[in-house]
């Protein structure tokens, strides 16, 4: 079998980085190139498995144990982050780390450090693999990726391996919103699945925040500002003023478990028009609609006081939470959790402070809690995964399968 090590270097060597400015499903060149890797190396184990025209990988082991048994998906995403560059990755392999500084060697003076980063420590001993400190690693979620493989090869050299019907996914644009919008469930033909795509070793979710984005555009006026009085409205301050009426203690800097937030995520522009975008999350549904409610009533505040069109604002939905539809397969989770115990590791559920491909999928009908992978500090440079981690996120997939099978 080739080592989950260098299957997941491979995978990090392929620029996969997607793009929110892009029409296209993939969004990114550099996906097509990892999604077709990952299906030739699928048929090469023997494993039926097709990419179709929307950059979804699907492939399927037949039962070895009969009929009756659930089929059960895994699945996970090919793209990194848009908020670091996924180019040129120069992984560093950290033997037995020694709970020490790292140093990240592509950036004279940058350390990964365990008195900045506290969860180093559970790893001292551990092999690691971080970044060099100019890219992030791409563990989220080609840790994911190259665990789910691992897991196939295992069941292709090993016959004797129990299992129920196998479905396989992976998948595009994640990071972008956009990751299962056009995947057929019925084609993927699971009746249940999990994502691997959490973080440390241990994790199991099955409810995350609500999601939307909201779009602002200020519309101001420039005048020369030696005679500007009375005159001028500059679309920068407006922007900031707007910003400034929304509640500071519900950033993410200041929340953490079930609390929501609003995050600006970009501004750009000059005295004469700015745009700028927020992400809004809360776990609860009737606190999701009161921040937006309270985004609109800013914008309509706004224009009242600036003129009609001063601010125009777009806030669209991105996804829900999955609570709701995970709880009544509750089972899933169970067995998450006892193949969690089979590996030796304590299941610590825990609220997502983000979203999976899971969440849509489990409203497009298919249960879909998540995993952990086994990274940390995803979307930047800190980046890290402990490869222990990873190897026990392969084996809690085949114990899954076990339990499913018995």
């Amino acid at each position: 079998m080739e080592a989950l090590l260098s299957r997941f270097l491979r995978y990090v060597a392929v620029d996969t980085q997607s793009d929110e400015e892009s029409d296209s499903q993939p969004s990114a060149a550099g996906e097509w190139d990892l999604l077709k890797l990952l299906q030739q190396e699928l048929l090469s184990m023997g494993v039926e498995a097709t990419l179709d025209e929307y950059g979804y990988v699907m492939a399927s082991l037949p039962s070895n144990v009969g009929e009756g048994v659930p089929a059960i998906g895994f699945i996970a995403h090919v793209d990194t982050s848009p908020d670091a560059s996924g180019r040129d990755v120069k992984p560093q392999i950290i033997e037995k780390y020694d709970g020490g500084a790292i140093d990240l060697k592509g950036v004279p003076g940058l350390q990964l450090k365990p008195e900045e980063f506290p969860e180093l420590l559970h790893y001292v001993g551990e092999t690691l693999i971080t970044t060099d400190g100019t890219t992030l690693l791409g563990a989220d979620d080609k840790a994911g990726v190259a665990e789910i493989m691992h897991a196939v090869q295992y069941m292709v050299t090993h016959p004797e391996f129990k299992h129920g019907p196998v479905k396989i996914g992976f998948t595009p644009d994640e990071e972008i919103g956009r990751g299962v919008v056009k995947f057929d469930v019925a084609r993927f033909g699971a009746d249940y699945a999990y994502t691997m795509d959490g973080g440390e070793l241990g994790e199991l979710e099955f409810e995350n925040f609500n999601a939307a984005g909201a779009k602002v555009h200020v519309q101001g006026r420039n005048v020369h500002p030696g005679s500007a009085k009375d005159k001028m409205r500059n679309a920068i301050l407006i922007g900031q003023e707007f910003c400034s009426l929304l509640p500071v203690n519900q950033r993410p800097e200041y929340t953490e478990g079930y609390e929501g937030f609003f995050h600006l995520i970009s501004f750009k522009g000059s005295v004469e028009e700015a745009d700028f975008a927020y992400i809004i999350r809360d776990h609860d549904r009737a606190r999701f609609e009161a921040k937006k409610e309270l985004v609109g009533r800013v914008a309509a505040f706004m224009n009242a006081k600036y003129g009609e069109g001063t601010v125009q604002l777009e806030v669209k939905d991105t996804y829900y939470n999955m609570r709701a539809q995970v709880e009544p397969h509750y089972h899933i989770v169970e067995k998450a959790v006892k193949a969690m115990e089979m590996a030796g590791i304590q299941a610590r559920i825990k609220p997502i402070r983000g979203g999976t491909d899971g969440a849509n999928l489990s409203f497009k009908g298919l249960p879909c809690p998540n995993i952990f992978a086994g990274g940390l500090n995803f979307h930047g440079k800190m980046e890290f995964v402990p490869l222990r981690s990873m190897e026990k996120a392969s084996e809690v997939i085949l114990n899954i399968l076990t339990l499913f099978a018995g």
